[in-house]
């Protein structure tokens, strides 16, 4: 994928827990930044952008060549240490722009779910949806004044779970799923959050009968994810084949993935 160069030219405290980073790229119309609600791209930091560490991040807004990240500082990580310390000056490499929100024109309501990790693509959506728009949003915070970063939006029905997940304990994203008593009608779930709340929330929808093009669920970050790394790297070649392999068959990127997971979660990952 294109890789382009960026230079940090503004920062903001919007709270104890949330920065602002506004980056100028410089070349644009190479990166590409995709269009949808939950547009993300890799950034990627340190004193040699090329070979530096690298992480995800929702663009909360783009005007040309400025783009806006609002980052949400965990207790540790290569991404809060330079979200944290990000100055303007800073130089970043930028990647692997895309999104994953695409609900159909057939939808008639929308459940949106999210932990912090989530929370500037799913306020990005809620701003953005059509007037009229039924959705409820699920949102796990750390704290209510982390719901004041949310626009308001009198179609958004917002459900919150306050001081769970996020790293600091058990999700109860996956559960406030299960327990919504879900309208009738075609819906769409939108999730961004743990991944493997979001495998258990893809095979709920499932067993409803839910077919893929109402779903986008994406795994934003993985608890113990060193753990998982290591025991990845054991069997990366057998579980990556068969995503290869539903590539190839013409299954689509999305349903290709699934089958992975699957393969994943049949040998404990």
């Amino acid at each position: 994928m294109p890789f382009s160069y960026a230079t940090v030219v503004e920062t903001t405290e919007l709270s104890t827990r949330l920065r602002r980073i506004v980056l100028h790229v410089e070349d644009h119309e190479a990166l590409a930044v995709a269009p949808g609600a939950d547009s993300a791209i890799g950034v990627y930091f340190g004193a040699d952008p090329d070979s530096g560490v690298g992480r995800n991040y929702s663009v909360r807004h783009q005007d040309g060549a400025r783009i806006t990240l609002d980052v949400f500082l965990h207790a540790h990580g290569p991404g809060t240490n330079w979200a944290a310390t990000a100055v303007a000056g800073d130089r970043v490499g930028l990647d692997h722009a895309r999104c994953w929100y695409e609900p159909e024109p057939t939808t008639e309501w929308q459940l949106l779910v999210s932990d912090l990790s989530g929370l500037p693509a799913a306020a990005r959506i809620v701003e953005e949806l059509p007037t009229g728009a039924r959705a409820t949003l699920l949102v796990e915070v750390a704290a209510p004044d982390d719901l004041a970063y949310l626009p308001s939006n009198d179609d958004i029905s917002v459900i919150p779970s306050i001081g769970t997940g996020n790293g600091h304990g058990p999700s109860e994203l996956a559960r406030a799923v299960r327990d919504l008593a879900l309208p009738a009608g075609r819906g769409y779930c939108w999730f961004a959050g743990e991944a493997a709340e979001s495998r258990t929330v893809r095979k709920y929808l499932r067993s409803l009968g839910w077919t893929i093009d109402q779903y986008d669920i994406t795994g934003y970050w993985r608890h113990d994810s060193e753990a998982w790394d290591t025991r990845f790297e054991e069997v990366q070649d057998d579980v990556l084949a068969v995503y290869e392999r539903a590539l190839s068959a013409g299954k689509g990127d999305k349903l290709a993935f699934e089958e992975f997971d699957d393969a994943c979660e049949r040998i404990g990952l």
